[in-house]
């Protein structure tokens, strides 16, 4: 077993400290749209988010964004004890190939974020792709 220092926080020796991957055993999706294009949804993230720009999530094929249920002490308490997450929404839209930027015709510009890395994102992004 090799051991690694580094300084965090100040602190070096981090003998006792532990890294572990716990994930989300459900993801409850509340409420989703699935839009015909890329752009549409592009849009649609936009005017949410009151004109700003706004990034939009990719993996496996699926370009979409999420609204968790906002924080309280409840929905901390589900998602520490029972590694559940709730998100009140999702837009989506098939994207075969991921792309750094979408543009739609009235110039509106997103950056797409290629979460292909993260296991809970494919999986949703495979669970989305079969909803009509």
């Amino acid at each position: 077993m090799s051991r690694v220092t580094c300084k965090v926080g100040g602190f070096t020796d981090l003998s006792d400290a532990n890294v572990r991957y716990d994930r989300f055993k459900e993801i409850v999706i509340m409420d989703y749209v699935r839009f015909p294009t890329v752009e549409d949804l592009v849009r649609f993230a936009n005017v949410t988010s009151g004109g700003k720009t706004i990034g939009i999530y990719w993996a496996n094929g699926v370009a979409f964004v999420y609204y968790p249920l906002p924080t309280s002490e409840v929905v901390a308490k589900t998602i520490m004890e029972e590694k559940k997450a709730h998100w009140t929404f999702v837009g989506f839209a098939v994207m075969p190939q991921y792309q750094p930027t979408v543009e739609t015709r009235e110039k509106i510009i997103s950056p797409i974020i290629d979460m292909s890395g993260s296991p809970v994102f494919r999986m949703v992004a495979d669970w989305l792709k079969q909803q009509k």
